[in-house]
C-alpha cells in the first residue's frame, strides 16, 4: 500500500512534528512527579493525595479520550490536535500559579482533556500516512515521545525545581506548546477533507434518547454513586483513614465498568452490529448520525474482535505497571537510594532517555522486521518486551548499590520500551482507517481507567501504610501480567488482519 498523497516528505514532517508534540506533552505531563517533595511539603498533603494528582489527569484522559477519538473521525483530526496541544500547554502554566492542593487537581485533571484530544487523533492521522509497512517504527517514533518526554519531564522539573521553584517547573514546560500550536493548526490531514458541518448545525441537532442512554451505562453510572457514597461515609462519617476511602471508590468504578462491559456484550451477542447503527441512524439527526454510527461500530469491532480484548486487556494491566512506575521513580530513588531530586532527575534523564529512546526504536524496527515474516510479529514484541523487562524491573526495585543499579535499571527500561510504536500498530492493524481514532480512544479510556488511574493512588495508599519500597513491588508484577495477557492474541491477529482489510 503506498503513502497517502500528501506526499512521502511531507508525512515524514508530520511524524515529526506530531511526535515533538507528543514530546511536550509527557513532559508538561510527567514534570510533576519531579516536584512531589516540595508539593508535598508546601500544600501539606499526604503520598496518597500526590497520587491523586496523577490519577486526576489520567481518569479524566482516559474518560475524554472515547469523546474525541468520535470527535476526530467526524471532524478535523487537525483541528482536535491544535485544541489539545492549546490545553495542556495553557493549564500546565496556570498550574504553577496555584494556590492550594484543590487546584492543582483541577489544573492536572484540565490538562487530561488536553491529552485526550491529542493522542488518539495524533495516532490516526500517522496511521494514515504510514500504511502497514513501517507502521509500527512510525509508532514508535510517535511514541518514543511517551518515553523521552517522560523522562525529560522529571529530569527538566527536577532541575528547575532544584535551582528555582516547583512552581517555575510547571510554568515552563507549558510555554514551548504554546508555541507550537501554531504548526499544529496548520498541518494538512492526508485523508480527511476540511469542509465539515459547522459546530452549531452538529450541536443543535442533538437529541439524545436519554432513557436509553441511562440503560446502556446504569453499571457504571452506580458504580461512581455508590462508590461516592461509600468513600464520603467512610472518610466523613466512621473517621476511616483516607486510603481506605480512596480504594472503596476505585473498587466501586471498576466494578461497575466491569458490569458495563459484560451488559454491552451481552447485548451485541443478541443484536447484530449493523441493527445497532441503522436504529441508531434512525433515531438520530442527520448532521448527528456518525456520532451513534461510529460509536456502536466501534463497540462492536471492539467486544467481537478478539485481538483487541487481548490487547486492552495487556494495555491495562501495561499502564498500571509501566505508568504508576514512572509516576513514583523519583519518589523511591529520594527515599531507598538516598538521592536528591537532581540526582534521581539527572539519572532518569541520562541513562533513562538512552535506554528509553534504543528501546523504542528497536522495538518499532524488531516488529517491522518480524511482521515481515509473520502476521503475528508486532505482537511477539509487545508481549517478550514486558515479559523480558518485568523480572529486570523487580530486581531493580531491591537493588540499593548504585554500581548495579544503573546497569540493570537500563536494561529494565529498553526492554519495557518496546511496546510503544507496536502496541499501536496492532490497534490499527486490526481495524479500518475510517473509525481508527474512535477505536484508539476507547483503547486509552479503558487502559487507563482500569491501569494507571487505580496505580498512582493504590501506591501512594499502600507507601504511607508500609512504605515506598513495599508498594512499588506490586507494580512490575502487574507488568508481567499484561504480557502474558497479549500471548492469546498470536494466534488471533492474522484473522482480525484479513478481517480488517476486506469491504467496509
Amino acid at each position: 500500500m503506498s503513502r497517502p498523497a500528501a506526499g512521502r516528505h511531507y508525512g515524514w514532517y508530520a511524524l515529526g512534528l506530531l511526535s515533538a508534540l507528543n514530546l511536550l506533552n509527557y513532559i508538561t505531563r510527567n514534570s510533576l512527579f519531579a516536584v512531589f517533595g516540595p508539593i508535598k511539603h508546601e500544600l501539606g498533603v499526604t503520598d496518597a493525595q500526590l497520587g491523586w494528582t496523577a490519577s486526576a489527569y489520567i481518569l479524566v484522559f482516559s474518560l475524554a479520550a472515547l469523546p474525541f477519538g468520535v470527535l476526530s473521525d467526524l471532524r478535523s483530526r487537525r483541528a482536535v490536535i491544535t485544541l489539545g496541544v492549546v490545553l495542556w500547554s495553557a493549564l500546565s502554566v496556570a498550574s504553577g500559579f496555584v494556590t492550594s492542593f484543590a487546584w492543582l487537581v483541577v489544573c492536572r485533571a484540565g490538562m487530561g482533556l488536553g491529552g485526550a484530544a491529542f493522542t488518539a487523533a495524533a495516532q490516526s492521522i500517522v496511521a494514515d500516512y504510514f500504511p502497514i509497512r513501517g507502521r509500527a517504527l512510525a509508532m514508535a517514533v510517535l511514541a518514543s515521545g511517551n518515553t523521552v518526554g517522560g523522562v525529560l519531564g522529571i529530569w527538566l522539573g527536577g532541575q528547575l525545581a532544584d535551582s528555582y521553584s516547583w512552581r517555575l517547573a510547571l510554568i515552563v514546560v507549558g510555554v514551548p506548546g504554546l508555541a507550537l500550536a501554531f504548526l499544529a493548526a496548520r498541518l494538512r490531514d492526508p485523508a480527511r477533507p476540511d469542509a465539515v458541518p459547522p459546530v452549531r448545525e452538529l450541536v443543535g441537532g442533538v437529541h439524545l434518547p436519554v432513557k436509553g442512554t441511562l440503560r446502556r451505562f446504569a453499571p457504571l453510572m452506580i458504580g461512581l454513586l455508590v462508590g461516592a457514597i461509600s468513600a464520603f461515609m467512610l472518610d466523613r462519617r466512621l473517621g476511616v483513614e483516607s486510603d481506605v476511602d480512596i480504594a472503596v471508590f476505585g473498587l466501586a468504578v471498576l466494578i461497575g465498568l466491569a458490569l458495563n462491559i459484560v451488559l454491552w456484550a451481552k447485548e451485541l451477542e443478541r443484536v447484530p452490529v449493523a441493527a445497532l447503527v441503522s436504529e441508531a441512524v434512525r433515531a438520530a439527526p442527520a448532521a448527528f448520525a456518525g456520532l451513534y454510527a461510529d460509536l456502536a461500530r466501534a463497540l462492536g469491532l471492539v467486544l467481537r474482535t478478539p485481538t483487541l480484548v487481548y490487547i486492552f486487556a495487556a494495555g491495562a494491566l501495561l499502564s498500571f505497571g509501566m505508568n504508576g512506575l514512572v509516576g513514583w521513580a523519583p519518589t523511591f530513588m529520594a527515599r531507598e537510594l538516598g538521592l536528591s531530586i537532581t540526582e534521581a532527575a539527572i539519572l532518569m534523564g541520562t541513562w533513562g532517555l538512552a535506554a528509553g529512546l534504543a528501546g523504542t526504536v528497536v522495538g518499532g524496527l524488531l516488529a517491522d522486521a518480524l511482521r515481515r515474516r509473520t502476521a503475528a510479529g508486532r505482537v511477539i514484541v509487545v508481549a517478550a518486551g514486558m515479559i523480558l523487562g518485568a523480572p529486570l524491573t523487580f530486581w531493580l526495585l531491591t537493588l540499593r548499590e548504585m554500581s548495579l543499579f544503573v546497569p540493570v535499571f537500563c536494561g529494565a527500561f529498553f526492554f519495557l520500551s518496546w511496546i510503544n510504536g507496536p502496541i499501536a500498530a496492532v490497534i490499527f492493524d486490526v481495524v479500518q482507517p475510517r473509525i481508527g481514532a474512535t477505536v484508539a480512544g476507547a483503547y486509552l479510556l479503558f487502559i487507563h481507567l482500569a491501569g494507571d488511574t487505580v496505580a498512582f493512588p493504590l501506591v501512594g495508599a499502600l507507601s504511607d501504610r508500609y512504605g515506598i519500597s513495599r508498594a512499588v513491588l506490586l507494580l512490575p508484577g502487574i507488568a508481567l501480567l499484561g504480557g502474558l495477557a497479549a500471548l492469546p492474541a498470536l494466534r488471533t491477529v492474522e484473522t482480525d488482519m484479513r478481517r480488517a482489510a476486506g469491504p467496509a
